[in-house]
């Protein structure tokens, strides 16, 4: 297994858009791979490429022994009137835990490593995560999504981290 640390709040690969992928190469099965076995850890339910900072948009999900992967996904589909707002946390904000509101339902559309359309839809945890993980390869955090009131908290504690 080859294991890739994690990027953590304030590094600028998070917050970068990343690009779409144009060529199944070599890189970007590898890539998979190293998606795919990192995810596959207590604990992680989703790892977007950028979070081991390859700024490509991939990402693998680990739900409830599920485990699956898709390249160049966006969200074509969400519920527009059940939401949640669970506590989310995520893998470059480490031990943090805020309600987010989300989407009940999200539907990404994307491709395999064959070039084939591929799509993965879900609701609650695998509907979370889908826009969770989508965030991520637009630049995006979670905390970016926070009431501001609890965005304010969160900024505190992340200022208090020791990374």
């Amino acid at each position: 297994m080859t294991f890739r640390p994690i990027r953590i709040v304030g590094d600028p690969v998070l917050r970068t858009p990343c690009a779409e992928i144009t060529e199944i190469t070599p890189g970007v099965k590898q890539l998979v791979e190293d998606l795919l076995e990192n995810v596959d850890m207590e604990g992680r339910a989703g790892l977007a490429a950028n979070q081991i900072g390859v700024s490509l948009r991939a990402f693998s999900l680990n739900i409830d022994g599920y485990i699956d992967y898709i390249l160049n996904p966006h969200i074509v589909a969400l519920s527009d009137n059940e939401f949640q707002d669970d506590g989310e946390g995520c893998l470059s904000v480490p031990d943090l835990w805020f309600p987010t509101k989300r989407a009940m339902y999200a539907k990404v559309e994307g491709i395999d490593l064959d070039g084939k359309t591929k799509i993965i839809e879900g609701e609650g945890l695998l509907g979370r995560a889908l826009q969770h993980e989508c965030d991520h390869l637009d630049g995006h955090l979670y905390i970016d999504r926070l009431d501001k009131e609890v965005r304010k908290e969160a900024m505190r504690a992340i200022r208090n981290m020791t990374l």
